[in-house]
């Protein structure tokens, strides 16, 4: 399975706003096909501990049972229909791939 972990900083960082992208993404991200597990949601901000990195505002985790899907979806209009109606707020993108068990 893949793995795929996208940590926004968001430019507008308001509750209004994160909670638009949260809801972009259960819009257009979590209907594709192949995904195993798919979440979005906001920082948990009562986590403080040194190791904990804050710089991010909304965390999308979507996990794919082969790289072909997550291809398919990288490409797929849906996806990119949410990077368009989304991008102008992202101040940062981070992006995570990893096959995992």
């Amino acid at each position: 399975m893949l793995s795929h972990m996208v940590y926004f900083t968001l430019k507008d960082a308001s509750e209004e706003a994160c909670q638009k992208l949260v809801a972009a993404g259960q819009t257009y991200l979590k209907p594709h096909d192949g995904i195993q597990f798919f979440a979005i949601g906001r920082l948990a901000s009562e986590f403080e501990r040194p190791v904990n990195d804050r710089s991010f505002h909304v965390a999308l985790h979507v996990v794919f049972d082969t790289k072909d899907s997550h291809d398919v979806y990288q490409v797929s209009d849906k996806h990119l229909a949410f990077i368009e109606q989304g991008k102008n707020n992202w101040d940062q993108v981070r992006v995570f791939d990893a096959y995992v068990d």
